[in-house]
């Protein structure tokens, strides 16, 4: 069931209408509803990995209770250990055996050797990079001792399964979504005004930005070797704008979702193209499993405590686990690599954590260094999302080398007049609200004239209604 869909239009309004009018302020009536939603909004992709779902939630509830209730470390231990490896060998089957087992055939056949290994014909079940990570957190926390078990199965399965971030996040933290699940939840007229904005812009994101970029990027990569320098340096554009209104979009879509059940869930985006360098960029994009992998994997690791190598260890180690995380092909694990090294000039030099305000703060415009610094950042996360976009690593620097040539400078073969209006409108919007939360909020701030602000939302809605074509899968649904 895609957010953008007749079905989704259908299903939600149900949801909210019984959560507040039937469960009322009764919060564990609220829970089963939304568990009962969330399996339900689950099963309409597959429902065979219902049971999937299921298992991975029960296992690590259960884990958390025994972890805590276990007499000796070594049990403690037993049942962490017993939920990380079950949880990341069905992340491995599903979505990372046939890669292994090819780029082991491929690495033995460069030897001369002939393997026959045989892959699995299975589908990659939706989400599950995103609620086996929920699950990990948790455990992890757990064990660390940093909070204690839920004892109540629906509340923790709410946790994991709570349907607007199931399939595509952000990665929600216990200590974060789980005291709101287990309390009493009240309506809130103003955040659910705030949350319609939010989804509005989500949807304008989505459908007629990402969308209409979707046609264009897919018919340049797919016939990138008879396409220009020009045409190939707009089709990477294209896909940033493209693969940034998908994801920013699904993201707005789910926080206002979740605003109008009296839920707040992580931020995922800040405006990431307004970012003056690398550093900057991955505190804005995709900023919970950024987080993630910071909390759990980097500073585990030593982060950069210790010596310089170290932390230069750490931060390849993370992009390249981030680039895998991604999905099972060389391109992703290139593309964090890219990354990692983009990122060490600044860890070396001390300056990863020099822009962590907003860019131009307080003012509308900025100024010459801060244009050219975000430019450059932007041009360099664009050559990163061609290796992203790229079926193949061949596909990839074939594509890349072939932009610097002396067609660099022709006119691009496609045209992109309708959507270069369209994306322009959406960062003008969203560079006056870049130290906001999202690209209409607080816009009463703004036009404080309220039949002027339902101008805007009905413009809004028009453009959405006028250029939404051919609906797409959401990219991180893969994930």
């Amino acid at each position: 069931m895609l957010f953008n869909s007749i079905e989704f239009a259908l299903f939600f309004p149900l949801v909210f209408l019984l959560y507040w009018f039937v469960a009322g302020k009764r919060y564990k009536i609220q829970n089963i509803l939304i568990l009962v939603a969330s399996y339900y909004f689950y099963g309409c992709w597959d429902w065979r990995f219902l049971m999937l779902l299921v298992f991975s939630t029960s296992l690590d509830y259960f884990s958390g209770l025994m972890i805590v209730d276990s007499k000796s470390r070594n049990m403690k231990r037993f049942w962490f250990w017993i939920s990380v490896i079950v949880n990341l060998g069905f992340l491995g089957v599903f979505k990372y055996y046939n890669f292994f087992i090819d780029s082991f055939a491929q690495a033995l056949s460069t030897v001369g050797l002939e393997t026959h290994f045989s892959s699995l014909q299975i589908i990659l079940p939706v989400g599950i990079s995103f609620y086996t990570f929920h699950g990990l957190s948790y455990v992890i926390d757990i064990y660390n001792e940093r909070i204690k078990p839920e004892r109540n199965f629906v509340n923790y399965s709410v946790f994991v399964c709570f349907f607007p971030l199931l399939v595509a996040g952000p990665i929600e933290r216990a200590t974060h979504l789980l005291p709101q699940i287990t309390k009493s939840r009240t309506f809130d007229y103003q955040k659910a005004v705030d949350g319609l904005r939010q989804i509005l812009w989500g949807l304008f994101k989505k459908i007629v930005i990402a969308d209409n970029c979707a046609g264009l990027v897919n018919q340049i990569f797919d016939n990138y070797e008879s396409q220009n320098s020009s045409t190939l340096l707009l089709g990477g554009i294209l896909f940033a704008f493209q693969i940034y209104g998908d994801f920013s979009g699904y993201s707005d879509i789910a926080l206002g979702t979740a605003r109008l059940l009296g839920i707040e869930l992580l931020r995922n985006f800040s405006f990431p193209y307004f970012s003056r360098d690398i550093a900057e960029f991955w505190r804005r994009w995709h900023i919970s499993l950024t987080t993630w992998f910071r909390d759990y994997l980097y500073i585990p690791l030593g982060g950069s405590r210790g010596s310089k190598w170290m932390a230069v260890r750490n931060t390849f180690i993370i992009f390249l686990v981030s680039g895998f995380w991604h999905g099972a092909n060389w391109t992703f694990i290139l593309w964090g690599a890219f990354h990692a090294l983009l990122f060490m000039p600044l860890l070396l030099s001390g300056r990863n954590r020099k822009n962590t305000d907003s860019v131009a703060h307080a003012k509308l415009f900025p100024n010459l260094k801060e244009i050219i610094q975000m430019l450059f950042t932007f041009l360099l996360v664009v050559v990163g999302w061609i290796f992203f976009r790229a079926p193949d690593l061949s596909v990839a620097f074939d594509y890349l080398g072939s932009i610097f040539s002396n067609t660099l400078f022709s006119m691009p073969s496609v045209k992109i007049s309708t959507i270069g209006l369209l994306i322009g409108m959406m960062l003008l919007v969203e560079w006056i609200q870049r130290e906001q939360k999202h690209g209409l909020a607080q816009i009463e701030r703004l036009i404080a004239n309220e039949p002027l602000r339902w101008i805007v939302y009905v413009v809004i809605i028009l453009i959405i209604i006028r250029f939404g074509g051919k609906s797409e899968t959401f990219i991180y649904f893969q994930f």
